[in-house]
């Protein structure tokens, strides 16, 4: 499987973008657009900024099993999704975590949704069943934190299930959690094992150059 080869090109308010698997080669291009949500937002909670060969080795364990998808058009990076365990117990295989960042001034061009149609299409194929989504959350959206990220995974038919209360500290500010679910298939009895995302390879490339 060549996981570096791009999708055909779309259009949206004049970028043209592209969809494809991330390589470890990416991770100094996704800090630069993780490192702003770290510096001066809650959207992540991570207080640090992560080294380039720490966010490599997050992008490699990821890959071991999941997607991380990337956004470009004319060779920039524009944003990145990937799917993680929900939970490391047996029980827990059908399920997985989303985590989604787009550059900054990106926003509200459709890539995000991009990313996630891509992925939820190829977790499908793997098996997984239940998408989740932790999401910070504001009491009242301040500089630092809107409800924007809510608002989102409601667009794309994820529904709440779960609050918790001022349980992230930033900024010298308390803020919730939220946890967000999507049913993408069917749960009956005796559930195939998930596919690892190097499995399914044959059928990635169509995914991705349809969408």
């Amino acid at each position: 499987m060549n996981t570096c080869t791009p999708s055909k090109s779309l259009t949206g308010h004049g970028h043209r973008i592209s969809l494809r698997a991330a390589t470890e080669r990416d991770a100094e291009a996704f800090l630069s657009i993780y490192a702003p949500y770290v510096a001066k937002t809650a959207v992540t909670f991570e207080y640090e900024i992560p080294a380039t060969e720490e966010f490599a080795a997050r992008i490699r364990r990821v890959q071991e099993k999941y997607p991380w998808l990337v956004a470009e058009a004319d060779g920039k990076i524009l944003g990145y999704a990937y799917a993680a365990p929900f939970h490391e117990r047996a029980a827990y295989e059908w399920a997985v975590e989303l985590s989604v960042y787009v550059a900054p001034d990106k926003k509200r061009l459709g890539i995000g949704a991009r990313l996630y149609e891509a992925l939820e299409l190829i977790l499908k194929e793997q098996g997984i069943l239940n998408l989740y989504a932790c999401i910070a959350c504001p009491e009242k959206e301040d500089e630092y934190l809107a409800a924007d990220s809510v608002r989102f995974h409601e667009k794309l038919g994820f529904q709440m299930v779960g609050k918790f209360h001022r349980c992230g500290y930033k900024f010298h500010r308390w803020y919730h959690m939220v946890w967000m679910e999507k049913h993408i298939g069917l749960h009956g009895e005796n559930p195939p094992g998930v596919k690892s995302f190097g499995e399914i390879g044959p059928v990635i490339g169509g995914i991705l150059e349809g969408n």
